[in-house]
């Protein structure tokens, strides 16, 4: 039997501040989650369950077995499937107010606009610098409230970004606080992480989401908040405006939101989605197969010969045949490539190549 909202939010409503009409304003409201990881399957499943009406999922990626130690909406099951429908599914049982929709699609400067359009808030819940600092620059062209959070060891930041305020005026972004992408900064992959901090920033930000869309309680405008995990810190930096509308307008022209190192690898040394499509097509029907070696442990659609984490990728212990080609793939191309690099410098005359952009391009 399907209960009442009354029932279902019964402790929500009983709060004086949120009452049957902080419920309705809920119900009423659109929330975009991209990113279905650590961060972002706690946050849609905790909004879904306080009664958002409409939560759309971005993620491209698939469940990993690494993933289950702090995804924990995900079981041994979902293991290689994707992680939006899986997550929409989980959503779809427990919230019956909820109207869930996904995309299995990186998202990009070419359909962010898209997107973004009609929701009320956007909860960044990325692990990729590129990505946050897209969403933050089309939130800020288009007046859209943004959720930010983000991780590194034992350290997690959360803050509201582009809130209208009283004066008009549009509360900070991401660029007041770090007005360039940094380089060479690890994710959560490679520099590790516990799970219990990714929970605690995953409801803090839904609590900001909550509070935006309620007008209940004080929302991190214009501040910068630092949890510190081991210590049971937390910072709060206060934020200037310096990046408003107008010039982050251009900076979105001009900007192309991929990896930092990728505008200096050698195109030479790099195979596009298209092209590597058109090769498995053609040796398929062929029989003549190319070698496929595989950085990082994801379900991927094509068959492939090895599975070697970065960390662990050694050059002297590939076993080379030089009358193959060999195809490097991880998950957005800055692994695969460092590592056609490794394999470029033992064996110059070897046909190496590493997939353009990663899995995220080729899906």
């Amino acid at each position: 039997m399907k209960p009442t909202k009354d029932q279902l939010f019964k402790r929500q409503i009983t709060l004086p501040e949120m009452g049957k009409a902080g419920q309705q304003k809920l119900q009423n409201a659109s929330v975009l989650v991209v990113g279905c990881g650590g961060l972002g399957s706690p946050v849609a499943v905790y909004l879904a369950t306080s009664g958002i009406g409409e939560i759309h999922l971005v993620d491209f990626d698939t469940v990993a077995i690494s993933n289950l130690h702090r995804q924990v909406f995900y079981s041994k099951q979902d293991v290689g499937k994707p992680k939006a429908a899986v997550l929409a599914e989980f959503i779809k049982e427990r919230a019956p107010f909820t109207e869930v929709n996904f995309t299995s699609e990186a998202i990009t400067k070419e359909n962010v606009l898209e997107l973004i359009a009609g929701v009320d808030v956007v909860v960044d819940a990325t692990d990729a610098l590129p990505t946050k600092y897209l969403l933050n620059d089309v939130c800020v062209m288009k007046n859209k409230p943004l959720v930010y959070g983000s991780l590194y060891k034992f350290d997690g930041y959360v803050a509201t970004f582009n809130v209208w305020q009283k004066d008009g005026s549009y509360s900070s972004n991401l660029r007041d606080v770090f007005p360039e992408m940094a380089r060479d900064i690890p994710n959560c992959e490679e520099v590790g992480t516990l799970n219990a901090i990714v929970g605690m920033i995953a409801t803090q930000q839904v609590n900001e989401v909550l509070k935006l869309i309620t007008g209940v309680g004080k929302p991190l405008l214009n501040e910068l908040l630092i949890y510190n995990a081991l210590q049971n810190t937390q910072l709060k930096i206060t934020l200037k405006q310096r990046f408003l509308k107008d010039k982050i307008t251009e900076i979105f022209k001009l900007q192309t939101y991929t990896e930092p190192v990728c505008v200096v690898q050698n195109p030479d040394w790099q195979i596009s989605p298209i092209e590597l499509k058109e090769k498995l097509s053609g040796q398929a029907q062929s029989g003549n197969p190319e070698m496929i070696a595989v950085l990082k442990d994801l379900k991927l659609p094509f068959e492939v010969q090895q599975v070697i984490p970065i960390d662990e990728f050694d050059a002297d212990k590939i076993v080379i045949d030089n009358n193959k080609t060999y195809v490097l793939v991880c998950q957005r191309g800055l692994n695969s490539y460092k590592a056609t690099a490794l394999l470029k410098a033992k064996y110059p005359n070897l046909k190496v190549l590493s997939l353009t952009g990663g899995i995220a391009s080729y899906k």
